[in-house]
């Protein structure tokens, strides 16, 4: 240990000068934050397949994805708090062999009960594995603006290519595997990825007088399952039915006690210090949007190329191919961008971007083609993600106090997870809006235009919401100040009194 004037603080363990190692840790947290990020997606196109296989209604076929965001959700915040005491290489160690427990249960599933039980662990052990990878992360890359901004970039771009790598993974196992390997590639990985981690991470934790805010993890969890199941109850039962009113509104409700629970908690499970910072606060809220506006165009672009242009499972998992490889092309060039014109320019460009190459979607139509009306709109987008992303994760951490690394990280875990469920529920409800009508107009024997227009109506929606990202992030995050550029010497001087 050296004489960091944050060595001698109470409550804050942290290690003197860069990691050795630090690059190996890098590869561990990029992989485990890849398993996390696929196994949103990579189901997707296997739900058919698992469907026939294990004989479980359409009505229940929700379940595989929602079990998993209940999970996940509603445990990010009590996870990253659990890290932070309890040892963050510990419990990413932790989370990485239960993850591929309940993958392997996942992959031998003999019934529906057994399968949406396994997404269900899968979700609870990554609410301990994903806080835990991202605190890891921020720890290890303190001391230099530059290395912090490619590891974040690296990050980032798995951030935003996972979910198409995800759909791509998921078609091809599909295919010529089987909807199993969708689960069973996990337990591999997860185990090998567990053994690095005890071999390279160094522990870190809170030390200290520590505690749980146990009625703060009970409301936190109670309140963002109630608002997901609300989102996902509003696809099939509409935004104005009595359930899902009662759904959102007790969610807001549960929420809002957790703030109140917060402010008066000696160990709150998340510090509002944490979100009531300028930066980090626009970096969440522009997280949440971006994810809002982008989750469903995986969904309605695949059922695009699958029932319009019908596409099988295989090839349209493959053309999603450019889009991830896009996010990485441009989260790396993104990288030496955010040290030195700061991350506002970059995430709001990158939204724009993005935004645009949605609106652009909305010229798709029954006899267009891949080549000329999807692959251009996917690249843009992929740039303007790429760029995005890496800011917006290494904002979100930025001036954080090491002993509330592993409750940031949940937040942005948090506010990725139900981005995508209000976008999921939100958009796919605009489209099926947007598709009944269009029959109503025209008749039912334009069903294959009736749903094409959904989907151009539900990527015009997400073009706006990507654009209102964009202004969140002008007026509230930063330029390049020396708190972001030297995120240290800012965590220190917040911590005087």
């Amino acid at each position: 240990m050296t004489d960091n004037p944050i060595d001698s603080m109470p409550g804050i363990s942290v290690e003197a000068g860069p990691d050795p190692k630090r690059w190996s840790i890098l590869l561990i947290v990029v992989i485990a934050q890849l398993m996390v990020v696929l196994d949103a997606s990579i189901v997707t196109i296997a739900l058919p397949s698992a469907q026939r296989s294990l004989h479980f209604s359409v009505a229940n076929r929700q379940w595989v994805i929602t079990a998993y965001s209940f999970a996940f959700g509603g445990l990010l915040l009590l996870g990253g708090r659990i890290a932070d005491f309890a040892g963050r290489r510990r419990i990413f160690i932790v989370g990485l062999i239960g993850f591929a427990a309940a993958s392997a249960l996942g992959g031998l599933a003999v019934d529906q009960a057994m399968l949406f039980g396994s997404r269900a662990l899968q979700g609870a052990f990554a609410a301990l594995m994903a806080p835990g990878a991202l605190s890891i992360l921020t720890n290890t890359f303190q001391d230099n603006p530059g290395e912090r901004a490619k590891a974040f970039g690296a990050y980032g771009a798995v951030g935003g290519a996972g979910a198409a790598i995800g759909v791509l993974a998921g078609g091809l196992l599909t295919e010529y595997a089987s909807w199993r390997w969708c689960f069973l590639i996990n337990v591999p990985i997860a185990l090998l990825t567990a053994v690095a981690a005890s071999r390279v991470v160094r522990e870190t934790r809170s030390i200290g007088k520590t505690g749980y805010d146990i009625p703060g993890a009970v409301l936190s969890t109670a309140g963002i399952v109630s608002l997901v199941y609300g989102f996902t109850k509003a696809v099939a039962d509409g935004w104005s039915s009595a359930t899902t009113l009662s759904l959102v509104i007790g969610g807001v409700i549960l929420l809002v006690a957790f703030v109140v629970v917060e402010a008066r908690s000696a160990y709150p499970l998340l510090p509002l210090r944490v979100v009531l910072e300028r930066n980090r606060g626009g970096a969440y809220l522009a997280t949440l949007l971006i994810v809002v506006g982008m989750f469903a165009m995986f969904l309605f672009v695949s059922y695009y190329m699958q029932l319009i242009l019908h596409y099988s499972a295989a090839k349209a998992g493959v053309a999603f191919l450019p889009f991830a490889l896009g996010v990485i092309v441009a989260a790396g060039l993104a990288t030496p961008l955010v040290p030195k014109v700061g991350p506002r320019i970059v995430i709001s460009s990158g939204l724009l971007i993005a935004g645009g190459g949605m609106l652009w979607l909305t010229q798709i139509g029954v006899h267009t083609s891949y080549w000329t009306h999807l692959l251009p709109q996917l690249i843009v987008m992929s740039l303007g993600m790429g760029l995005a992303f890496p800011a917006l994760s290494s904002t979100a951490l930025t001036k954080v106090r090491p002993e509330d690394s592993g409750v940031a990280s949940s937040l942005l875990n948090a506010s990725q997870q139900v981005g995508a469920s209000l976008g999921a529920a939100l958009l796919n409800t605009i489209a099926a809006t947007a598709t009944a009508s269009y029959i109503v107009s025209h008749g039912t024997s334009l069903t294959e235009e009736a749903i094409v227009h959904g989907f151009t109506v539900a990527f015009a929606v997400g073009a706006a919401i990507l654009a209102a990202g964009a202004i969140v992030s002008a007026l509230l995050v930063q330029g390049p100040t020396k708190a972001f550029l030297n995120p240290v010497a800012a965590s220190a001087s917040e911590l005087q009194p």
